[in-house]
């Protein structure tokens, strides 16, 4: 669709129409990227394809080993050039997604969680992680947290202009606090001249005026899950997870962690009810009951009674 030195037409129509439609930048470069790989896979510009070329590019995708979630990605990209800037319903009608796999998220037992955070490679490391899984907040959630956020007299953290935009209020757990100004003693500072005490970041980045990555954030939770012993997939999405978790398991409603987490669908938080490990954990087997029942009937051994005792 391009060279490394100019932007086509088509792509500059694409990159309008998205900002026209308030997509935020991830999304945008994701769009972006799956049109790259479409055009490549056709040698020529998307604006001659043909329903044909639409289907076979996604056998293409499915032959090449791709997975679903990523085959679904690279067309919801794809169809968006086909049917918002090319206006070519009749191409974007021969999309089609797959069902995607459900799986049950890994999440961590609350021993492995304190684990985990006792095990964090630095003060700002432990600081993170317990946002993270105190209060139910995505990666980038807990990386651009700002100081004018944290809002000590209401007892909550603002979470401004997260996934889709939304601004939403989540607990602030008691002891956050006062981890939060043991790192604010260590918090490096040399980034904030200028800045508004409220506008400040919590974890300031390498470079000026922006936060640290979530990249870096990975790579804390994986040193700390390392020096934990923990051996399962510890991602930065699994504090959100056990957070979501132990709520349920604790007896938190569905429609109060989905308000925390900041789903817009129900059925997205429903999910948590097929992982809630303690209460399936809790239920008894019909296989305990039977040993229960077996040893319930055994009787008594008793002796002899009587004169030839």
């Amino acid at each position: 669709m391009t060279t490394p030195t100019t932007v086509s037409p088509l792509r500059q129509r694409m990159i309008e129409d998205m900002v026209a439609r308030n997509l935020v930048a991830g999304t945008q470069r994701g769009h972006i990227h799956a049109c790259k790989q479409f055009a490549a896979y056709l040698r020529r510009s998307p604006e001659t394809a043909t329903p044909d070329d639409v289907r076979s590019f996604q056998l293409h995708l499915i032959n090449s080993g791709r997975s679903i979630i990523n085959r679904n990605r690279i067309m919801t990209g794809v169809k968006f050039l086909l049917k918002v800037t090319m206006r070519r319903h009749d191409l974007a009608a021969e999309v089609y997604h797959l069902r995607e796999p459900q799986k049950i998220a890994v999440v961590l037992a609350p021993d492995e969680v304190e684990r985990l955070i006792a095990h964090a490679p630095s003060l700002k490391a432990r600081v993170m992680l317990s946002i993270g899984y105190g209060c139910g907040l995505r990666a980038g959630e807990v990386t651009r947290l700002k100081v004018g956020d944290i809002d000590r007299a209401q007892g909550i953290i603002r979470v401004v202009q997260s996934k889709g935009q939304k601004d939403r209020n989540v607990m602030l757990p008691v002891d956050m606090l006062a981890l939060l100004r043991q790192w604010w003693h260590e918090r490096p500072n040399r980034h904030d001249r200028g800045l508004a005490p409220g506008e400040r970041w919590i974890f300031p980045g390498r470079g000026f005026g922006k936060p640290i990555s979530p990249r870096q954030f990975h790579r804390h939770v994986k040193q700390a899950a390392a020096a934990a012993g923990i051996t399962k997939p510890v991602m930065l999405h699994t504090l959100r997870h056990s957070c979501a978790t132990h709520l349920h398991d604790s007896g938190v409603g569905i429609r109060d962690i989905q308000v925390l987490l900041g789903h817009s669908s129900l059925a997205t938080t429903a999910r948590y009810t097929r992982i809630a490990t303690g209460r399936i954990a809790a239920i008894e087997s019909p296989l305990d009951r039977l040993g229960k029942e077996r040893r319930g009937k055994r009787r008594p051994a008793t002796g002899k009674s009587g004169p030839d005792a």
